[in-house]
């Protein structure tokens, strides 16, 4: 079997990172029309249908206790995060959002270590306090950042930061034996249909029949659900097979530098600290990297 290129997982960071880094304007956008949860159960659903013709086919290959594993990352990895996020977003800015989903890498390496008896060197550790200090750094020179944060949503980002990061845990621990789409398809077969139900019991019909907006927010969504979600839920997780689950999880250290960007097109400047602050969540991520156990 081929070896992947050493390069690969950082492509694959890289590419994540951008689609991730967009994904909260994309939620902002979809909530033009659409309710905070209207707007996570479209975006669940949509992943689930785009990844429902690849998964069905292999779903007999699972074997019974894959299924709670499965039902765990559903629920904790893609169902119960997307709903906060989406409701944080309605008090906090997308942003602001983006940046705190940075804790993912921290919360990755404690549950690892306590719980999942993964295996962390000094060097992470210190790999993962210099990317969050870089992203502390960046949190607090961003523009808008001086204004008040209601605390309380921004609470619920890092509940799902904490979601986040026993989902990567239990796929790398229980789950590595399987390929990325099942791994993919399987959980989002767990909480699409219940997205989809959810839905049915909403004004969702009426706000697109009267809503000039309509159209606008669903294609935002529809992109969120299909990049957003399920492409590169596929891609996280084959970087989790590809690497170590503490490694994978730093994806969300570059998401505030996308999102910096994402405010240089809209105008907005960027200094020397920001610069600096980028080049301080590099060097978080290569310690992270280096030699870390899974």
């Amino acid at each position: 079997m081929k070896t992947p290129s050493k390069y690969l997982p950082y492509f694959i960071i890289v590419a994540l990172a951008i689609i991730w880094g967009s994904s909260f304007i994309l939620m902002k956008r979809g909530m033009l029309c659409y309710s905070s949860g209207q707007v996570a159960a479209m975006r669940i659903f949509i992943a689930f249908l785009c990844l429902l013709p690849f998964t069905w086919s292999k779903i007999k290959t699972l074997q019974k206790k894959d299924w709670k594993y499965l039902i765990a990352s559903g629920f904790l990895g893609n169902g119960i995060p997307a709903f906060l996020f989406t409701y944080a977003e309605t008090g906090i800015s997308s942003s602001l959002a983006g940046i705190l989903n940075s804790l993912t890498p921290l919360f990755t390496l404690v549950v690892g270590y306590f719980l999942f008896k993964s295996k962390v060197r000094a060097i992470n550790i210190l790999g993962v306090l210099i990317g969050f200090g870089g992203t502390a750094w960046l949190l607090l020179d961003s523009p808008g950042s001086q204004q008040q944060v209601q605390l309380s949503y921004a609470l619920l980002v890092i509940l799902a930061t904490v979601c986040y990061a026993f989902s990567v845990n239990i796929i790398k621990t229980y789950l590595h034996h399987l390929d990325s789409i099942l791994i993919s398809g399987g959980a989002l077969l767990v909480v699409g249909p219940l997205c989809g139900l959810y839905l049915c019991f909403t004004d969702i019909l009426s706000r697109s029949a009267t809503n000039p907006m309509a159209l606008t927010s669903f294609m935002y969504i529809f992109v969120l659900g299909f990049m957003g979600t399920a492409v590169s839920l596929l891609y996280f997780n084959k970087l989790i097979k590809m690497s170590s689950a503490l490694f994978a999880s730093s994806t969300t250290y570059f998401i505030p530098i996308v999102a910096l960007f994402w405010g240089m097109a809209d105008h907005e400047s960027m200094g020397y600290q920001q610069v600096v602050a980028m080049g301080i969540i590099l060097s978080g991520m290569y310690l992270i990297n280096k030699k870390t156990g899974g």
